[in-house]
């Protein structure tokens, strides 16, 4: 499968490109000009592997929660240069990519994403990893005040993203210390993810027509379980 991946809901830009199961990524950490970067790199990873937006499969992207600017960034690009190219879209929940990245390169199963959403609320979900090590989101996706997370059953959860680093004590005081293994609060949703979950939702079924790339802020929506 040939897939392009964006993702801007973060500090981080990226734009990965697969490959037949080859993956070549671009990453920048910077809080602002996330518009002027993701372009060029989406020119890059095609023209270092020789191809035309034509020849892609699908396209897949971050269409949130995350930064309102940084997810209407992502939202209005793959709109357009999927419309262009007669593209399928897959709609990538960032949570469930934040997830995704945690399993990937700590292998943590049980996992916590969490995106500081202002106003002391959270944007919340809770993921496992199921047996094609691929996360599954449990119950739902929602912006929540801090005190009011659902608490998951069980213990050995792993709390991930700028939601941990900003109210990480009032929420390991809140769920209970003796049902985290550990917090990763620095770490940032990734296009890599974006393009494993997206070529996932692909065969799943779950591409969309460029018009229907929606953004998600869960402010004013829910994700269903199928979310991710």
């Amino acid at each position: 499968m040939k897939l392009l991946a964006i993702e801007t809901a973060t500090e981080a830009c990226s734009a990965a490109l697969t490959l037949n199961g080859e993956l070549s990524l671009r990453y920048q950490v910077k809080p602002r000009g996330h518009s002027e970067l993701i372009l060029g790199m989406l020119d890059e990873l095609l023209a270092e592997a020789g191809m035309s937006l034509g020849q892609l499969d699908a396209m897949a992207f971050g269409r949130g929660p995350g930064s309102f600017t940084g997810v209407r960034i992502a939202t209005g690009v793959v709109q357009g240069v999927a419309f262009a190219a007669d593209l399928p879209v897959v709609p990538v929940s960032t949570l469930a990519a934040l997830a995704q990245r945690a399993y990937r390169e700590l292998g943590e199963s049980r996992l916590l994403p969490a995106y500081d959403a202002r106003m002391q609320e959270l944007y919340w979900a809770a993921y496992q990893v199921n047996s094609s090590g691929l996360v599954e989101l449990m119950d739902r996706e929602a912006v929540v005040a801090v005190e009011k997370v659902p608490v998951p059953s069980g213990s050995e959860w792993y709390g991930i993203g700028s939601g941990w680093m900003s109210h990480g004590d009032q929420l390991l005081d809140y769920l209970g210390r003796d049902k985290l293994k550990g917090i990763e609060p620095a770490m940032l949703c990734s296009a890599q993810d974006i393009a494993i979950l997206g070529e996932n939702g692909f065969r799943q079924g779950r591409a969309v027509a460029p018009e229907q790339a929606l953004p998600v802020y869960l402010r004013d929506n829910v994700a269903t379980k199928k979310a991710c």
